[in-house]
């Protein structure tokens, strides 16, 4: 086997597990994930070549010059969530489902987009945030049969990789909020992150005294990174005066009760779209909720 054949393989294997990670993403955004260094000509190509293959299929929005929606066939989420890099992944049973894909490409496509700004910054900051850091909705169980699932959880680090300076390993939880629901319901997803950050799940077989039992119950978070992640909340769909009222409705809700313990101990940040887009996310765009008329930056913000 070639050379190119290996990077060919390697190409493909990343645009499939791009795709089933994501959902779903047009064809300029499959392009600037995958391959920007490239003629586009090439990712149209690639991702013609996979549908050939029944690994991917598309739909084409009748908007907005015809734009084409690239998603995971059944059998390429068959396929890729055999891998590695994919395992615990699998995506809902109808992510290939192309009226389930037309019916949610709104908040999924601003959902990749969001995901795109961040790897758009890594890449020109020279920090680290490969396509496959950017994970969409991981379940977190909160008791009662319910669960906190965020947009996305994206990892990122911080500091010029090609010097000494490594910087520092960032998580965030984001909320993509495209004013589809009251700023009241937007608020009530502050408090369920409250919830999962003092959930501690209920032992299992508590009568057996092993050693596991013995031990000091933990939140379950803890069981998955050694600090609870950053949430931000990227406001999208309508003017200023929605996004300020988005803005206000979550410092409003900082006040509850139920929420002061875990802002003390959390970074929360919020910031409209547009200005993500027009400046990147690493900028001073980001209002802390506790005092909404600052702005920093999302990965140094400073102490409330």
């Amino acid at each position: 086997m070639t050379t190119i054949d290996v990077d060919a393989g390697a190409g493909d294997r990343l645009t499939l597990a791009v795709l089933v990670q994501y959902r779903m993403a047009t064809t300029e955004q499959m392009h600037q994930i995958i391959a920007p260094a490239v003629r586009i000509e090439q990712t149209r190509r690639r991702l013609a070549k996979l549908k050939t293959e029944g690994l991917i299929d598309r739909i084409t929005l009748p908007q907005a010059g015809r734009t084409r929606v690239w998603f995971p066939s059944q059998y390429g989420v068959q396929v890729a969530s055999e891998w590695p890099e994919l395992r615990g992944r699998r995506p809902p049973r109808l992510v290939s489902d192309p009226t389930a894909v037309r019916l949610r490409v709104s908040h999924t496509l601003t959902v990749t987009e969001t995901g795109l700004q961040f790897l758009l910054d890594a890449r020109g900051r020279g920090e680290l945030c490969r396509p496959l850091d950017f994970l969409p909705e991981v379940h977190h169980p909160i008791g009662g049969g319910e669960s906190v699932i965020p947009d996305a959880l994206l990892y990122y680090r911080s500091g010029r990789q090609d010097t000494d300076d490594h910087g520092a390993m960032l998580r965030a939880f984001l909320e993509v909020d495209r004013a589809t629901m009251g700023p009241e319901r937007l608020a009530a997803k502050l408090r369920a992150y409250a919830r999962l950050h003092t959930y501690v799940p209920t032992p299992v077989g508590g009568n057996r005294r092993t050693v596991a039992s013995l031990e000091a119950p933990s939140e379950q978070w803890r069981r998955h990174y050694p600090l609870f992640p950053r949430l931000l909340f990227i406001l999208d769909g309508t003017g200023p005066a929605g996004t300020q009222t988005r803005i206000r409705a979550l410092h409003t809700a900082s006040a509850d009760t139920a929420v002061t313990g875990f802002l003390r101990e959390t970074t929360v940040l919020a910031a409209p779209m547009t200005d993500l887009l027009h400046h990147g996310p690493a900028a001073p765009i980001w209002h802390p909720i506790q005092n909404p008329e600052r702005r920093v930056g999302w990965m140094h913000p400073p102490a409330p």
